[in-house]
């Protein structure tokens, strides 16, 4: 028999969920200090995440896309980048965004229904917040493709759930990415639910990974819940993108350990048991666990650090919920250069309803 071709797929892991290491770190890794900041990166957004939902629960936000359960792969992701790259977020990647200049209020702002919560801070190449499933890894392999064009050192990176990665504009992205040799890094967060479709619904492929093989593209799964491993899946994708070796797919496995979003309620279509389960392997207590057997964080520190986030949540709160409403005219006067006579019939109408 000849064989036309075989594969693997690495599996990345130095953190177990009982906070030892499994193995060897990394070299950049080795001083625990090292990892301090973006652990209490992660202990940021989720207080942010848990006081945006109270919002949403009280009315003063709009439908919210919890992030509880993937701190560690977005924080990961984000440190990763440089500034001048490019990110095509989806809708929960609250810690990547953060970590590139995104200030927490104007994410709120997105969700109160306000489109200029998309006009955020940080990198201005990089994308809006992308409700339609998967499109924006297209946007990514655009930029990428520019990138390679100009022949510049930078890199797209775009986010997808696993529902994502059975989409069309998936695929697409992946196989521009490997004939062209692009900078382009498409991350796949497999939190084991798409909205209500399980992993094992989606696809017959043994990984997600694996699909970037079908494109020429590296491929790695790594443990979404085990910050370093995320940290030097990243670094690796990135360092082989930068130097002309081509793209990657990276399949992070973690858990979403909310609803899909506060309009779902997920007790409909998982078990109990199955979220008890994943609660044991989540990201912070295992980090907090490794860097407090390290020495180099206590109790005393994240209360200390708890309540420093609170107040600097409630201060983007405060700004959030302080923002003029923008007048209604607004939704008509910034989609045309030149507006049709239909919608300015509309917009019209509207503001004699106001009495305007």
């Amino acid at each position: 028999m000849t064989v036309a071709a075989t594969f693997e797929i690495e599996y990345l892991q130095y953190l177990g969920p009982d906070g030892k290491l499994v193995a060897e770190l990394p070299p950049a890794f080795r001083d625990a200090k090292a990892l301090l900041p973006l652990f209490k990166e992660m202990l940021f957004v989720r207080t942010f995440d848990s006081k945006a939902i109270a919002l949403q629960r009280t009315g003063k936000l709009g439908t919210y896309a919890s992030c509880l359960g993937h701190e560690a792969t977005h924080i990961g992701i984000g440190a990763s980048m440089q500034a001048a790259d490019v990110f095509a977020p989806s809708y929960r990647e609250y810690g990547a965004q953060f970590m590139r200049g995104v200030l927490p209020r104007e994410v709120l702002l997105y969700w109160g229904g306000d489109e200029r919560g998309n006009d955020f801070s940080g990198p201005k190449q990089d994308y809006a917040w992308c409700v339609p499933i998967s499109t924006q890894c297209l946007h990514a392999a655009g930029a990428a493709l520019a990138f390679k064009l100009r022949k510049q050192k930078q890199l797209a990176v775009a986010c997808c759930g696993d529902g994502g990665s059975s989409k069309t504009d998936f695929y697409a992205a992946l196989n521009s990415a490997g004939a062209y040799k692009l900078p382009l890094v498409l991350c796949v967060i497999n939190n084991g639910w798409a909205i209500s479709v399980p992993r094992s619904a989606q696809t017959g492929a043994q990984t997600l990974a694996q699909k970037g093989l079908a494109g020429g593209l590296h491929c790695l799964q790594v443990d979404g819940n085990d910050l370093i491993a995320v940290l030097e899946g990243m670094r690796r994708a990135s360092e082989l993108a930068r130097s002309g070796e081509g793209g990657s797919v990276i399949e992070f496995m973690t858990y979403r350990l909310h609803d899909h979003t506060t309009a779902d309620d997920a007790r409909r279509y998982r078990d109990d048991a199955e979220v008890k389960s994943a609660w044991t392997r989540e990201p912070i207590t295992r980090l907090r666990t490794y860097l407090t057997a390290q020495g180099v964080w206590s109790e005393d520190e994240e209360k200390a650090w708890a309540e420093e986030c609170g107040k600097r949540v409630d201060v983007e709160i405060n700004a959030y919920l302080e923002t003029p409403v923008q007048p209604v005219e607004a939704m008509f006067d910034y989609l045309y250069a030149d507006m049709p006579p239909d919608v300015a019939a509309q917009r019209a109408y509207v503001l004699a309803q106001e009495g305007r």
